[in-house]
């Protein structure tokens, strides 16, 4: 189906098969906005998401049928989790209904004539992405974005602006069943930032060689006119930047680069640090985010801003405002002198930054590290050894048994069993569960005041944490 699809009328109905994942939310309200009937169907439907649709009076269908295709919509937008086997993508295929990807749809509905910052990486890309509109809007520019998450500065994933840029999430992922290439190819960058590199998405990668083709490409995507943004602390970013044919910038907090840490201190929850650029003191940040990773994001947002012009200070102001995006480290609330913490984290290296950075935030209180594996690549054991190494730092380990394993064949399976007893030979204490509301009742009756539960997922994870949180504050208030 063609990207430039322009026959679509003012007032049409389109729906979103899929849109409860992250990028199609964002741009079923994008279409909201510009005045489009918006409707979708999705089979997880699910906070903030779902409150997020909700609020903008979207219509959501739970569940994939033919039937959410009558009255036939003037377009169908096919987000990448649906398969062509999927009951309602058949049917689609059979009435014929002009249909896009989630790119492809973005690019003719939202991105055309903006100039486009591409932010992409295996880690980090969500946080940049919100803290780089979020100085472009102190600066005054009135910028477009599309962001992986709820930003608490906008209390949206998305906005539509009058600025010249667009700042979008760019993700490696496959683009839709009838195109199998990366996302972020279709973004046409002006400015790009890769994070880091990693291998990832093990469903359709099959090795570290594919990832690195596929953000190969997105550099080569950048013209000269344009600019590169690159950690220089990532071996792999390192090794693909010369294939770039246009000017570059780089940041690290390790290595030497144009923008990197100078002194730091930590002190009540806030990190307040400098940065330098070219050997010199650019500017004197302080931030509440928690951990170096969210450091070095934060250095990336600041070459980008940079870039885009965004005085100094502007930029140092608007980083001390910025609150983050919900999901990522999200302070869930303390009861009963128990804290609550929720967080995206789902790759081997990013639970470990994020045990590493809350441990580092709250010194000698026990940690309990309740993670769901339930991305693509966590359900399978490519990473089974590595997530043995990755929870250094925890006092307790939680686990359920993966869900949707249908599909995985035993022998590449992931075990919750396993890495329980891995981490138990590793000195650290670690249960498995065989279904979730178990692991809820054993969280419960393990935690005690003191205690940090920090609960990592990347889906639902059968709003477990809002569950918990419940019963902590009717064992609060009974206490009381």
């Amino acid at each position: 189906m063609p990207e430039d699809l322009h026959n679509v009328p003012g007032n049409a109905h389109i729906h979103l098969m899929g849109i409860c994942g992250v990028a199609m939310s964002s741009l079923a309200g994008m279409l909201k906005d510009k005045g489009y009937t918006v409707t979708g169907s999705d089979r997880n439907i699910y906070p903030p998401i779902s409150t997020f649709l909700e609020s903008l009076s979207i219509q959501v269908a739970k569940g994939y049928s033919p039937h959410h295709l009558h009255p036939l919509p003037d377009l169908v937008i096919v987000g990448n989790v649906i398969t062509r086997d999927n009951p309602e993508a058949r049917e689609l295929l059979r009435l014929g209904i002009p249909y896009l990807s989630m790119p492809q749809a973005l690019r003719r509905f939202a991105m055309e004539g903006k100039k486009s910052i591409v932010i992409a990486g295996t880690h980090g890309k969500t946080t940049v992405s919100a803290l780089t509109a979020w100085i472009l809007e102190a600066a005054g520019t009135n910028p477009s974005f599309m962001i992986g998450g709820i930003t608490r500065n906008f209390h949206r994933n998305f906005q539509l602006g009058t600025g010249a840029y667009f700042v979008i999430e760019g993700d490696e992922y496959d683009t839709a069943f009838f195109d199998k290439g990366p996302k972020f190819l279709h973004y046409h960058p002006h400015l790009a930032a890769i994070t880091n590199i990693e291998f990832d998405h093990a469903d359709i990668y099959r090795g570290i060689e594919e990832i690195e083709d596929s953000f190969r490409r997105l550099i080569e995507l950048v013209p000269e006119e344009g600019a590169l943004c690159a950690n220089r602390d990532d071996p792999l970013v390192r090794k693909l930047i010369n294939r770039a044919r246009c000017p570059q910038v780089s940041f690290a907090i390790q290595g030497d680069a144009d923008y990197t840490i100078g002194d730091r201190i930590s002190h009540d929850g806030m990190t307040t640090f400098t940065v330098e650029k070219g050997g010199e003191q650019y500017l004197k940040v302080a931030t509440y985010l928690l951990g170096d990773h969210n450091l070095s994001n934060i250095l990336a947002a600041i070459a980008i801003s940079s870039l885009a012009g965004i005085p100094r200070e502007t930029i140092a102001g608007a980083i001390g405002t910025f609150k983050g995006v919900k999901r990522r480290l999200e302070f869930l609330g303390d009861y009963h002198g128990i804290t609550v913490i929720d967080d995206f984290a789902h790759h081997p290296t990013a639970v470990r930054q994020t045990i590493r950075a809350v441990k580092d935030r709250y010194g000698n209180r026990r940690i309990i590290a309740v993670f769901e594996p339930r991305s693509n690549s966590s359900r399978r054991n490519i990473f089974q050894n590595a997530y043995a190494a990755s929870f250094e730092g925890a006092g307790l380990v939680m686990l359920p048994e993966p869900s949707m394993m249908e599909k995985i064949p035993p022998h590449e399976q992931f075990s919750s069993a396993k890495l329980a007893h891995d981490l138990s030979d590793h000195g650290i204490e670690a249960h498995h569960f065989q279904s979730n509301d178990a692991l809820l009742d054993g969280i419960v009756s393990l935690a005690k005041e003191g205690d940090v539960i920090l609960i990592m997922s990347n889906g639902a994870f059968d709003n477990i944490q809002q569950r918990l949180i419940k019963i902590l504050d009717r064992v609060s208030n009974s206490s009381t």
